[in-house]
């Protein structure tokens, strides 16, 4: 029987996509670089902030001029961590302006607290975003929220829910009766690296056909079929 939950965030829990958006449009701009439309950006995010700085990098980034302060040709990694210092601050300042929770999730999160199940958030966002954004939408409801940490891998590495089990005092065997709910690749990967089910959610940011490619466990449409699963 089901006594935990984890939760993705972003894409699961709530809609982020337009603040994540104009945070990094905001990043780019300041560093002289192109930005994206918003419909572009669900194709970019799912593996921590880094990586979405690095997919919104121009393919030709080598020929654009060299950022102040540094006396060699940047890297990947250079323009990366240029821009994520535009990026953390004004996120962390804006990442509320947008974001919503998804059309029944609050009520679902309800009823699971009822039902006295415990309840994690396992997310590659950067830490401090995590804790912000999951106590301000959803305060007093997740007994574990963990984001992206220094010197811990990122997702699909199942690290994020061992880490989880530990700090509700779990064995490894509480994958029997633990399931995870998320909306990408990235968590399908990352639920059958820690052995645990899948359920992948069709109301994020990946298309539904994806999903299905990828042979989640299960495959649901709305935020209450999750009450279906934990029966």
């Amino acid at each position: 029987m089901i006594s935990l939950i984890i939760f993705d965030l972003d894409g699961t829990l709530l809609n982020t996509i337009d603040d994540l958006g104009q945070a990094c449009n905001y990043a780019l701009t300041q560093c002289g670089l192109p930005t994206h439309s918003m419909d572009e950006y669900p194709h970019l995010v799912g593996n921590g902030i880094n990586r979405l700085i690095e997919r919104a990098l121009p393919p030709n980034i080598a020929t654009y001029p060299t950022p102040t302060g540094f006396t060699h040709q940047p890297t990947i990694h250079d323009w990366v961590q240029t821009v994520r210092q535009y990026f953390v601050p004004y996120y962390n300042t804006h990442n509320r302006d947008l974001t919503h929770p998804y059309e029944g999730i609050s009520q679902l999160l309800e009823k699971l607290k009822q039902k006295n199940l415990q309840l994690a958030v396992a997310s590659n966002k950067y830490q401090q975003a995590t804790e912000q954004i999951v106590q301000h939408y959803f305060p007093e409801t997740f007994d574990v929220i963990l984001g992206e940490r220094e010197n811990i891998p990122r997702k699909p590495d199942p690290h994020i829910v061992y880490d989880i089990f530990r700090q509700l005092g779990r064995e490894q065997e509480a994958r029997l009766s633990t399931i995870y709910i998320g909306d990408s690749l990235v968590d399908i990967q990352t639920a059958r690296n820690a052995n645990v089910p899948i359920a992948a959610c069709s109301w994020g940011f990946v298309p539904k056909q994806e999903l299905e490619t990828a042979c989640p466990d299960y495959l649901i449409d709305a935020p209450n079929q999750v009450l279906d699963l934990i029966v």
